[in-house]
């Protein structure tokens, strides 16, 4: 059997649905808007995608996109709303990244023929696991330089994310690592700038963590944001490892898949993968990427980390999608090449939280960053902390979170200060 390459979409528009999928097909594979010399029979049979599934849903009352063209003598169209399934033989592309989003993801989004179009999943022959390096440390390895067996992560980020020097940052730092934190990451916003260098931020931030390590016999994990070119990348990425550091942390939407891969073949670190400029991507449901989809892409190319955004959070995304989710971080790829990341949670997290998460997604294999439940804890950062792993045990012990803040003062006082967001 030919190894094939399948991806299904949302699909919106105001022609017949198998007629506007076929045109779909062939822009992405062997064809064009009219026959071409060339394009032989047997070309077609080698090289076009197949249309392997139509399954037609509620019309549209509107057209979700501007743009989009409507059928010649047809005054007042039907906008049709289809899930549709499309095959490619793996031999048009070989087991290649880039080329992949190319072939499922590219001009496709164009077609006049739509009103809206949506990649919803994607599901790959065991080739790509083969050819592709995947996640180097994964859950596993993470929870090990962690020290972390059992529950999440407690982690947090560095704010103000621009403005602190070398030297702030380093004093927030130690305040955490007294506290008890688990991970702490840069901002996104935070990368070599004039006023916070990359190379005297990591010497001075991993001078606190080394020193907190040789007393506590527990090394805080934090994710230096190496964002950048290639040679950048691999610069940094070599800065943070000759002092010690257990994590690095990139942009995926500035480095893309190109800029990951490169940096995953260089890495002795963990990768913790932002997601950063995901709405643009996502946020028009007829429009972009699920991320179900999307995340497979950079789970192979080497992600160990993956943000998911968090139960309740600051932003317009709903529960259900963010456990959706991060339930396909913890779903194996492949058989044997599992490429399982840690989500991460974040955006407006407390203790609060943690009793809702678990119970949704019925895993403490996350990374659960807050910020300001953590730092703007009214017992202080150490209560913060104390709060997030008290709401934690409760939850893996089964016990209401509530119940357990009876018993748990720091847990309780987040309660009275967070418990009415």
């Amino acid at each position: 059997m030919i190894a094939r390459i399948r991806a299904s979409y949302l699909v919106e528009t105001a022609f017949p649905i198998a007629d506007a999928v076929e045109v779909m097909a062939g822009e992405q594979s062997s064809g064009t808007f009219v026959p071409v010399p060339g394009e032989t029979p047997e070309l077609k049979a080698q090289a076009a995608a197949g249309v392997e599934s139509i399954e037609e849903l509620e019309p549209a009352a509107a057209p979700s996109l501007p743009g989009a063209g409507i059928p010649k003598g047809v005054a007042r169209p039907t906008w049709r709303r289809a899930r549709v399934e499309l095959s490619w033989p793996l031999s048009n592309l070989g087991p290649d990244l880039p080329m992949l989003m190319a072939t499922v993801a590219g001009n496709l989004f164009e077609l006049k023929q739509f009103s809206g179009l949506r990649l919803l999943d994607i599901a790959l022959p065991e080739e790509f696991a083969r050819a592709n390096p995947g996640p180097q440390f994964g859950i596993p390895g993470t929870r090990r330089l962690a020290g972390v067996p059992r529950l999440p992560l407690v982690g947090t980020i560095i704010k103000p994310s621009v403005g602190l020097d070398p030297q702030r940052t380093a004093a927030t730092v130690r305040l955490l690592c007294e506290g008890g934190i688990d991970f702490i990451k840069d901002d996104e916003l935070q990368g070599d700038g004039p006023h916070c260098p990359f190379a005297q931020r990591v010497e001075a931030v991993m001078r606190v963590i080394n020193d907190h390590a040789a007393r506590s016999g527990r090394k805080v994990m934090f994710a230096f944001n190496v964002t950048g070119d290639v040679d950048a990348m691999r610069r940094r990425h070599d800065i943070v490892a000759a002092a010690g550091g257990t994590c690095v942390m990139a942009s995926l939407n500035s480095v893309g898949l190109a800029g990951l891969l490169a940096l995953r073949t260089h890495a002795r670190l963990p990768i913790h993968a932002h997601r950063n400029g995901w709405g643009y991507l996502s946020r028009c449901p007829a429009l972009g990427f699920d991320y179900v989809a999307w995340q497979k892409f950079f789970r192979l190319a080497g992600a160990d980390h993956m943000h998911v955004n968090g139960l309740a959070n600051k932003f317009c995304e709903d529960d259900a999608s963010v456990v959706a989710s991060a339930r396909a971080c913890l779903a194996p790829m492949f058989e044997s090449k599992p490429c399982i990341v840690m989500p991460v949670f974040s955006s407006g997290q407390w203790a609060g939280q943690a009793e809702g998460t678990f119970a949704a997604l019925g895993s403490s294999d996350l990374i659960f960053a807050a910020g300001g439940g953590i730092m703007g804890h009214a017992g202080g950062i150490a209560a913060g902390i104390s709060s997030i792993r008290q709401a934690w045990e409760a939850a893996l012990d089964g016990v209401p979170v509530r119940s357990r803040a009876a018993t748990c003062p720091e847990l309780a006082q987040a309660f009275a200060q967070f418990g009415s967001r």
